[in-house]
């Protein structure tokens, strides 16, 4: 049995009066592909932006590696080794592809070069881009920026919000062939994906969450064959 790398406890997340996550709980076990999905506004970022201390827990805690890493902050939770691709990817669209690269890798001291000849090894594109402005990059292409960013930080466990929103399906189709490429390379993976079919087909299992709740989980497998999950995510 793998070794449990993210164990999630009781979180609530409140926005004001809004309650968005109501006590969520799961565990990713070192590396697993776990994916979370559900509907727009169910709190699959919230739940992403509470781990990685982006946002403000109400209550609950986080537990990495088996530390607490529920107060840390952010920049902290990265150097530990948890880091988060957001949604939207929020490159440094100012800066070149190579300057991007290197912010990924601001926790750390050591030589970076060979890193970044990995990431060239997944995205070669971004290699032929490397001198480029990044906001003048296409979308397929920031998100690629976006990725090997947070693989410069050498994360033990990725979280991923919402890769292929807004890609072309040929695109779409690399990156989740990207995704699963970095975690057969030793990184655990959590996927937060609004494409349902795609998330389950990579996962080895999943929770699916409703108005900040999870109320399914289980081998990702089995839940692409539920009718249920079919009707409600799948368009089945």
């Amino acid at each position: 049995m793998a070794e449990q790398l993210l164990r999630v406890v009781n979180l609530t997340v409140n926005y004001g009066a809004i309650r968005a996550l109501r006590g969520v709980s799961f565990e990713v076990a070192e590396g697993e592909i776990i994916t979370l999905i559900g509907a727009n506004g169910a709190g699959k970022s919230t739940t992403l932006n509470a781990i990685s201390n982006v946002i403000k827990k109400t209550k609950g805690a986080v537990f990495f590696d088996g530390k607490d890493i529920s107060s840390t902050p952010p920049d902290r939770v990265v150097a530990s080794g948890l880091v988060q691709v957001p949604e939207g990817r929020r490159i440094f669209a100012n800066l070149t592809v190579r300057e991007n690269l290197e912010m990924g890798a601001y926790t750390r001291k050591d030589p970076i070069r060979e890193d970044m000849e990995k990431v060239f090894n997944i995205f070669p594109r971004l290699k032929e881009r490397i001198r480029q402005i990044a906001g003048t990059l296409s979308g397929g292409e920031q998100q690629m920026l976006a990725m090997g960013r947070s693989l410069m930080a050498r994360p033990r466990l990725l979280l991923l919000d919402e890769p292929s929103m807004g890609l072309a399906p040929i695109l779409v189709d690399e990156i989740f062939s990207v995704i699963k490429g970095i975690n057969e390379t030793g990184t655990t993976v959590l996927l937060v994906e609004q494409n349902a079919y795609k998330a389950l087909a990579l996962a080895s299992r999943a929770y699916i969450l409703e108005t900040g709740e999870i109320i399914k989980s289980g081998i990702a497998a089995d839940l692409l064959k539920d009718e249920a999950v079919k009707a409600a995510y799948l368009g089945g």
